[in-house]
C-alpha cells in the first residue's frame, strides 16, 4: 500500500495553488488591515495610519506600495503645497474586500470553536502552545 502512495503524483502544487496565491496577497497582517481601513472609501495617508493601531510609517508605506503594485489600491496625488495624497480601493480591490468580508463572517462565527479546539488539544498534549 505504501508503494501505491509513493507512485501517485502530487496533485497540489505550491506554484499553482490558488489558495496560496490569494494568501500571498492578504496574509500580511498589515495588508489585510490596510484593505479594511480603505473599505469605506478614500483616505489620506495620515488617516490610514491613525486607523491602524501599531503600524509604523515604514510598514504602512511598504504595504501601500505593494497593494498598489498588486492593483488593489489606487494612489492619487493632488498637486498642492504640500501635495495631498489619497488612497482608495481599485475595482479589483473591491472584489477582494468582498471575499475578505466572508472570511470575517466565518471568523466571527467559527473562531471560538478553533480556540476551544486549541485549548482541548493543548490540555491533552500537556503543552502550552502559542
Amino acid at each position: 500500500m505504501t508503494d501505491d502512495i509513493e507512485k501517485k503524483p502530487a496533485d497540489i502544487s505550491i506554484a499553482e495553488c490558488s489558495y496560496r496565491r490569494v494568501l500571498e496577497i492578504i496574509s500580511s497582517k498589515w495588508s489585510a488591515l490596510v484593505l479594511y481601513a480603505l473599505e469605506d472609501g478614500s483616505l489620506r495617508y495620515g488617516e490610514v495610519r491613525r486607523r491602524i493601531e501599531g503600524i509604523s510609517q515604514k510598514m504602512l508605506t511598504q504595504t501601500l506600495r505593494q497593494l498598489e503594485r498588486d492593483g488593489l489600491v489606487r494612489r492619487e496625488v493632488t498637486p498642492s503645497v504640500p501635495p495631498v495624497v489619497d488612497y482608495s480601493l481599485t475595482p479589483l480591490g473591491e472584489t477582494l474586500i468582498q471575499t475578505m468580508r466572508h472570511l470575517k463572517l466565518w471568523t466571527a462565527e467559527y473562531f471560538p470553536l478553533v480556540e476551544k479546539a486549541r485549548q482541548e488539544y493543548d490540555q491533552k498534549s500537556g503543552e502550552d502552545v502559542i
